[in-house]
Parts: C-alpha cells; structure tokens; sequence
C-alpha cells in the first residue's frame, strides 16, 4: 500500500494529509487521559501545530537553529517534531532516561538552542547543567501542573498563546518557510546512543527520512482503517519513522501507550491493528503464556500443545499454498479452543506486528504465527533512516530480517559485512568528519558494522555485530546473539549476557525471571527473604541449569554454556549497562562484573 499523498519534506506531507482528512471525525492522535482515551481531530492538530510554530519563531527560533525534544511520547511531542521542522529548523529527540550530563554533551554538540522537555524531572535535569550550555536560550515545559517554572523556561501552553499573537503580525511566515523546505535539506540530529563512547549525531535530512517513509509504506501495508499503538521512544528513528511517520503518511490513527508497562492493558483499551515493537515484548508475551500453560491442568496442558502443534502445521501448509480440509477443521477447534483467546488479549483487531531494534528469534516468530499473530521482522541502522531490509506481510521468513526495501542497495564484504547504499543513507555525523569517512566509503557505502548473509532466495540473515563477534581461544568465531537469543525463550530468564572471548569455553551472566523462580520457590517451600536469595539458592541454578542444557542440546559443543552465574537484579539503563534501545553495553557489564566472569574460569590453564 502506498501512501496518502505525494510529499517530499515532513512539513509538506503533514501539511497535506491533515488537508486530505480534516472533514474525518477519526482521530489523528489518541491519548489517555482521566483514565481514557481521547483522540485528536486532523483539524486540531493542525492548528496546534501552526500556534507552536509560530510560538517557537516570536521565541527567534530561525532555519537550521537546533531545538531538542526531551519527552515520552505523547501529542506534544509530534506537535513539537511537526512546528520545529516547518520552521526550517533542525530537532534533536533525546531520550528521556538520559542524565543530565548526557543531556549536556548532546546539547552542547548540536548548539541547542531551545529545549522541550515533557515534565519537572526532566526540566530539572536540564536546569542542573544549564550553565554548562552556552548555547541554551530558552527551556519549553509540556506540563504545567506540578511544574515550577524559572527564568527563561515557559510553558507549553504559553507558547501558543504567544503563537497564536504572532501570526497576527506575520500571517504569512509559516507557510513562506513550509515552502522554503527542501529534500536536502537537515531535519534531524539523532544521537546514536552506542554500547561505547559518547554518542554520535546522525544528520538526516528531509529525503533521507522521506524516501524511507515511501519504499516501506509499499512493503509494509498501513492504511486509514488502522489504529497503531505506540509505546517505543519517538527518539529512536525506528519508531519515528514507521510508527509516526509512515503510519501518519498512509492516514493511520496513532495512539499512544501510557508507558512500557501498561502496553498489556492499553492493547486491550485501544484494540489496535498495527504495533511497531522490539523482541523484548514477544519474549514477554510468550513467557507469559507459557507460565499460565504450565500453571493449568494436565488435560489443559494437552489441549494448548495439541493447539500449538497444529498451528504450526497450518501455517507451514499456508506457505506451501495448499491447506487439507481435515488439516482447516483442526485448525479451527484449536482457533476457538486457544488462539482466539490470546489474540483477544491484544485487543481482538491485530493485523500484524513490526519488529525491529534487534534480531528475533526463529522460535518467538514461529510461535506467534501459529497463534493466528504475524509477526514482519525488518533491520536497519539509524544511520540509514532507519531500514533497509524487512519481511513482506505475504513473503516472509522467520530467522531473517527479509529483502532489501525498493531503492536501497545491500551487499556483502568478504568478511562477511553488510554494506547499504540509497537514498535513506545519512549524510554523515554531526562535527565528526572522521567518523562519517569511516562509515561510508567513497562510493556510498554505509559499512553497518553488522555481519550477515543472504540465503538462496535473497532474504538477508544477520549473524551478529562485526565487533561482537566472540573468539575463542581455541580459534572458533562464535556470534553471541542467536545464541542469546535462543536461551532468551526460557521463561526462567530475564536477561543473558555471553562471555568467552578469548577463553576457552562459554559462560554467561544471568538474570532469573524474579517472579516465576519466586513461583517456583512458593510450591517447593523454599526459605527466601528477597528474591535476591533465590539466586543463591542450589534448588533455583539447578532449575535453570536443566533448562539451559535442554535448550543448548542441539548447538556445537563450542557454543555451549559451560558455567553461568545468577545476577540479583536487572542491567537497565540506568546504570549505564543498556542503552536507551535496550541493548546491553558488553564492554560496560564485563567491566562491572570482571570478578564474577574471572571466577567462572577459575582453574582453567
């Protein structure tokens, strides 16, 4: 499906889809507020973004100034991206969990001139290393309740009432400076976040994110009838691009997640058709499942791995394009006896989900299609807009990220890098020539850093990062993440980290799922006093042990696990031992925990 309408600049696509659809009564935008959703008209938001506009400009915000965006994801943060970019000027989203001294080193990177930031803990954030940024005019607040205003900081509201007298004196400023947008021109900032170093500011411009907007929107069937549900941050360009822009561009209703932790029950509220998600939620889900399965009764346990086996067998025989009539009859007693119950818990409308962020596993993807759930998988890079492989809603292949998007290039280095070339490739980063040089070559290449391979039928594999890539000291090459990944199936772990480069065998640092081994240790009587005991208790590294060798039984003896070690709480972002997109900072965890991995090798010469 293609999109809406013809643009070639974020403004102008905006400023023609809120025109196409401004008689519709569906809503543009949904929120939660006062304990339900409301929606926003085409028409309102227009005009809320036009006030903003030109609120920003009476504040002297001009073409190619830099503002930041620092806010979960709600209106005003599209009300934001949308006057910012009209103006002529350049966004920088950063994410909300960042500190006040990250916050510091982007802005004074970019030369931000006005900050907008969603609430009081943000502001103070901000307010804590202001006097480090020379370059910060103004602070903008999206709450007003609870939020105490200083010098220089104003109130979301208060800008649009400034707005809103400015264009009394300047009506014809806004569309003047729609119109002097163009393709090349910068549209945003996003600063990578990286497992090393200070992050990186990815320069895209207007047709970097555009063309990526139009070549998914055809692989990707979005449309007026559907209801995205949003709930990964606006600052990464995964859900910016296809869970904002593209789903704007194709007249969908975007509605958002109150957090991460509701997404569960705002499923269930806002019944959507399309999510745009990471793996982290399918892993949820499933052990979920999985948990409720094993907490039923035998006959219970019999029916869902009857149901199960049987989906499974549906689904392959759709692929082939040739379904039994006995084979449809099971299919639909499994339908009405489990499927259609889980599927009702994500709102009983899903279409499809869209993956990204990170490598799904085979098994997560081919569960939830047996369930009645598709699951496209796609990948890509901020650095490329950010995709530039996915699966097709009738071409797919589970354990792949799919075929290239049209007008994107990809092909494979002899060691085994994936290298891509179009129009979604950035222009480079931001004050860092060297850095830009060494990611796209001379022909235009963006070297991703990620290894892959394509299999006969041209859908693209990714093995593992370039520079994660584990070496043994026996000389095996072994890629930690679909090793990773496929421990990441046990309802008994959170989260996994591999270790073993340069030793000589594998071992990895686990975090137990806390409220299923608490479960676990309820019905067998176990003495705990936090569910941190629980991880120095023989009963619960037995358990998991048992289940680690199950589901390793069919690697090679090189990819095994050999010792692991129980960790008493979560990696978080926090602590600085994920990044914002959840990926865990290998060099960060094998520093903290260096005399833990040390005593898993204790002995060995």
């Amino acid at each position: 499906m293609a999109v809406a309408v013809d643009f070639s600049t974020i403004p102008e696509m905006f400023q023609k889809i809120t025109g196409k659809f401004a008689a519709t009564t569906r809503p543009a935008l949904m929120y939660k507020t006062g304990g339900k959703y409301e929606g926003i008209s085409y028409a309102d938001l227009r005009s809320r973004v036009e006030d903003f506009a030109f609120g920003l400009a009476a504040l002297g915000v001009r073409r190619g100034d830099r503002v930041a965006i620092i806010s979960e994801n709600r209106p005003e943060w599209v009300i934001s991206d949308q006057a910012i970019v009209a103006l002529g000027a350049v966004d920088v989203p950063v994410y909300p969990t960042m500190s006040a001294k990250q916050n510091e080193y982007i802005f004074n990177d970019a030369g931000v001139r006005i900050a907008i930031v969603s609430n009081q803990f943000q502001l103070s954030k901000v307010m804590r290393v202001r006097e480090n940024i020379p370059s910060l005019e103004s602070i903008i607040v999206m709450n007003e309740k609870g939020t105490v205003i200083g010098p220089a900081t104003l109130n979301f509201s208060e800008v649009m009432r400034m707005g809103e007298a400015y264009r009394e004196l300047h009506p014809t400023l806004l569309s003047a400076s729609i119109s002097a947008v163009k393709p090349g021109d910068l549209l945003t900032l996003i600063y990578t976040s990286g497992t090393t170093g200070n992050p990186k500011g990815v320069m895209l411009t207007h047709r970097n994110l555009v063309s990526n907007v139009v070549s998914s929107a055809q692989v990707i069937e979005f449309g007026p009838g559907d209801v995205l549900l949003s709930f990964l941050p606006l600052s990464h360009t995964f859900e910016r691009m296809a869970g904002y822009y593209t789903g704007f561009a194709c007249g969908a209703t975007v509605a958002y997640a109150e957090s991460v932790e509701t997404v569960r029950d705002n499923m269930m509220e806002v019944r959507p058709t399309i999510v745009t998600t990471v793996p982290r939620l399918f892993e949820r889900i499933h052990s979920r499942v999985m948990k409720q399965v094993d907490a039923g009764s035998v006959l219970k346990q019999k029916i869902f791995y009857w149901a199960l086996a049987v989906g499974r067998e549906y689904a392959a025989a759709s692929r082939r394009g040739a379904i039994p009539a006995s084979l449809r009859r099971k299919r639909a007693i499994a339908d009405r006896l489990v499927f259609s119950k889980l599927r009702e818990k994500t709102g009983g409308r899903m279409r499809f989900f869209v993956s990204g962020g990170a490598a799904l596993a085979r098994e997560l993807g081919e569960f939830f299609e047996a369930m009645g759930l598709t699951v496209i998988e796609g990948y890509g890079l901020t650095e490329s807009s950010p995709v530039i492989t996915a699966n097709r809603l009738q071409n797919y292949r589970f354990g792949s990220v799919g075929q290239p998007i049209p007008g994107v290039e990809v092909r494979i280095e002899a060691d085994g890098e994936i290298l891509a070339r179009g129009p979604n490739i950035m222009t480079g980063y931001w004050n860092q020539p060297e850095a830009t040089a060494q990611a796209i070559d001379r022909e235009g290449w963006l070297h991703t850093g990620d290894i892959g391979m394509f299999d006969a039928d041209g859908f693209l594999h990714i093995t593992d990062r370039k520079k994660h890539l584990i070496v043994s000291s026996g000389g095996k090459n072994i890629a930690p993440q679909p090793i990773e990944n496929l421990f990441l199936t046990s309802k008994y772990i959170e989260q996994l980290m591999l270790i073993g480069d340069h030793r000589m065998y594998l071992t990895a640092l686990i975090v137990p799922d806390f409220e299923v081994i608490k479960e676990y240790a309820d019905a067998r009587k176990l003495a705990y006093a936090t569910p941190a005991d629980l991880t120095r208790r023989e009963e619960i590294y037995q358990l998991i042990e048992r289940d680690i060798n199950v589901i390793q039984k069919d690697l090679a003896n090189y990819e095994r696990v050999r010792r692991f070690v129980l960790l008493d709480h979560q990696f978080t972002v926090e602590e600085g031992e994920l990044t914002p997109t959840q990926k865990v900072r290998r060099s960060v965890v094998e520093k903290r925990y260096a005399d833990v991995i040390e005593s898993m090798y204790e002995g060995v010469t």
